[in-house]
């Protein structure tokens, strides 16, 4: 049986798409994903899922090819890329029986977003009668009247841990298939920052690409900033909030508080970056275009969850105090649900990659030290 009879078809393109890049190398400034092609001469599944999960789909390189379609190699690395890093999300998923929600990602978030929505708010008229939910609730401690605090960490917080095991499970399964090697904290440091600036989204400096050979400014990198920071500071404004709690002052918060100001800014990271990156998705060129489904569901989650928490901070002294903080544990417990079985996990993956990234230059300037 030969190599390319034991790899999924998405590999074998990816496997057969590197063999052409490596022979030809025009792209090699581009990105990571040429340097770290160039350090092999031959492919199998593991370095292939490597090299998808180290694409950042910039797009340079489709139109930078010459033998992009119609030529006859048929090359489109960012569309082959995209296709084996799915599959690998869903190939090392945990437990193994979610591996079909990838593919119907769209589907099971409706889903889970509305039976959260719904279970929050019979919890809510259960334990405080249908009126509280259209009542006005003002002063500190007000969010816990309508759900104790402890109701409420614990159910996050069960949920959020399940969901961060879960991924970790599945990154292992790709670290340990893809048979890499251990790295130190420099390169872990090293990944960190490249993650951090998106350093390869860039298309080697040009910036990425939508619909043309001509790059686009670099929006789709600062929407993918202010949707991680975004995310980054609501997730500080909670743990922060839960210093405070510990410490005796209860939620909500006045406006000039360092909680409500990181929820306020992270909202507004979580309503502005998936805006724009769900409308420069709308303006690529269909030649490239990846979209599944999975990361547009993704980001509505998040520009919902940003959206209902930046209204229920406007009305919380209002009568829709109750009703929107349903909504809005609702839509945050569905968003964590679906952590493990959607776009979220690309970030992991990633961030593996850029660690072996930097392991095996760090590996390759000693030895052509030595």
């Amino acid at each position: 049986m030969s190599e390319l009879e034991t790899l999924t078809p998405a590999q074998a393109e990816v496997v057969r798409q590197m063999q052409v890049c490596n022979a030809c190398r025009y792209c090699e400034g581009l990105c990571a994903v040429f340097p770290a092609m160039e350090l092999r001469r031959a492919f199998d599944g593991g370095d292939a899922d490597y090299l998808a999960n180290l694409c950042h789909n910039c797009g340079a390189c489709y139109y930078d090819c010459q033998y992009a379609p119609p030529h006859e190699f048929a090359i489109n690395v960012p569309v082959a890329m995209a296709a084996l890093r799915d599959e690998t999300y869903a190939r090392n998923v945990w437990p193994a029986a979610f591996a079909g929600a990838f593919a119907k990602h769209g589907l099971w978030v409706t889903f889970a977003a509305a039976a959260s929505v719904a279970l929050f708010v019979a919890g809510f008229v259960a334990a405080n009668a249908p009126g509280a939910l259209f009542a006005p609730v003002g002063g500190a401690g007000g969010f816990y009247r309508m759900m104790p605090h402890w109701a409420m960490a614990g159910l996050f917080g069960a949920v959020f841990l399940y969901a961060i095991a879960a991924i970790g499970v599945g990154v292992r399964k790709f670290w340990r298939g893809t048979e890499a090697q251990a790295v130190g904290w420099a390169e872990v440091w090293q990944a960190c920052r490249d993650a951090a600036t998106l350093k390869y989204l860039d298309g080697g400096g040009m910036g990425c690409m939508n619909a043309s050979e001509r790059p686009e400014t670099d929006r789709r990198r600062l929407y993918h900033h202010f949707t991680f920071y975004g995310f980054a500071l609501c997730f500080a404004a909670t743990c922060l909030a839960t210093v405070f709690h510990e410490l005796g002052m209860q939620a909500p918060y006045p406006l000039w508080h360092p909680v409500v100001i990181l929820g306020a800014l992270g909202g507004i990271g979580l309503v502005v970056g998936p805006l724009g990156l769900l409308a420069q998705r709308a303006k690529r060129d269909a030649d490239i275009q990846t979209n599944t489904g999975m990361g547009a569901a993704f980001l509505w989650m998040l520009c919902l969850s940003g959206v209902s928490g930046m209204l229920l901070l406007a009305l919380r002294d209002t009568p829709a105090m109750g009703s929107l903080l349903a909504l809005h544990l609702g839509l945050v417990f569905a968003l964590f649900l679906s952590f493990p079985y959607g776009k979220f996990v690309h970030g992991f993956y990633r961030f593996a990659a850029l660690a072996r990234y930097a392991h095996e230059r760090r590996t390759r300037t000693v030895e052509a030290v030595d």
